[in-house]
């Protein structure tokens, strides 16, 4: 039996589909964390309605209420290109299912996110809920790193072979550092409203916390890089460059008592270091072919 990718997954607009889709998916976490950088994370009191009786922010508003709408209109943007990253996939349902449930996971994402950053505006800013919404952001990254980098392949499909212990280790890393800096972050200056809470935690012990796992990470990056043959080391050596932006970032905005510029700089980073880690992963642990795959599936 002979299988083959369909036209569409050579089809160049998939590709830049697929990317427009996760620069999407980054830019959006980018912008929500401005929002809170600029204490308009209550621009709008309620949800899903601006205020009370409006759907739109109203001139009462004023600067805040303009910022977290704009924020709210940016979800229907990422709406439409993950509508037209299932669209694009769509003939490609049968051939290519592994494609079609991870387009269709992250359309099912957005609505899901809407509703955590609704319930996070419910509950003022809680900052155990809005740190929800950024794992699901991260998640939804890690995801769309995956869908672009299976259309890039066309007809290879990812098959775990037996993955290595350091790349687990790696993922783990990257996981508890995210989780950690949420951590931090929810005990920092940047609520995103003046009278939102905080998690109580003490942040400067929260910030040697958080540099904690990203050291280790690091190190089991390049012992990683070390073992790697050299046609795998290029993302390897990309997450080292990541992981020394971050590093770097965090410990200048630390000094300078975290400006908000420098804050959204770390948190746009933080989603680039998670969309390399996906790749560099994915990468050292996948082979082989759909062909190859079926006709093992039919023997």
């Amino acid at each position: 039996m002979q299988f083959s990718s369909p036209a569409s997954l050579a089809d160049r607009r998939v590709v830049v589909i697929a990317w427009a889709n996760l620069i999407a998916q980054i830019g959006i976490v980018v912008t929500g964390a401005l929002v809170r950088l600029t204490a308009s994370g209550l621009g709008c009191p309620t949800w899903p309605l601006c205020t009370a009786e409006s759907l739109v922010t109203t001139p009462e508003m004023g600067i805040h209420g303009i910022i977290e709408f704009g924020n709210r209109l940016l979800t229907f943007v990422l709406l439409i290109i993950s509508v037209a990253l299932v669209w694009a996939l769509w003939r490609s349902r049968t051939s290519r299912p592994d494609l079609w449930r991870l387009a269709l996971a992250i359309l099912a994402g957005i609505p899901l996110q809407a509703i955590v950053g609704g319930i996070s505006v419910w509950v003022k800013l809680n900052p155990y809920v809005v740190g929800l919404h950024f794992v699901l952001s991260v998640v939804m990254a890690s995801l769309s790193v995956i869908v672009l980098l299976r259309v890039i392949d066309r007809d290879h499909v990812a098959r775990l072979r037996v993955v290595t212990g350091w790349s687990w280790l790696i993922a783990l890393g990257v996981a508890v550092t995210v989780v950690v800096g949420i951590l931090t972050t929810g005990s920092g200056p940047h609520a995103g409203d003046a009278a939102a809470p905080r998690n109580g935690l003490e942040p400067e012990l929260m910030q040697h916390l958080h540099s904690w796992p990203a050291y280790i990470t690091v190190a089991l990056v390049l012992l990683t890089l070390a073992r790697s043959v050299r046609e795998k080391r290029g993302w390897w050596l990309g997450l080292i460059g990541c992981f020394g932006a971050q590093i770097t970032v965090g410990i200048v905005q630390s000094r300078l008592g975290l400006p908000v510029e420098l804050v959204a700089v770390h948190v746009g980073l933080a989603l680039v270091t998670v969309a390399v880690a996906t790749a560099a992963i994915y990468r050292s642990t996948t082979s082989g072919s759909i062909a190859t795959a079926r006709k093992s599936a039919v023997k």
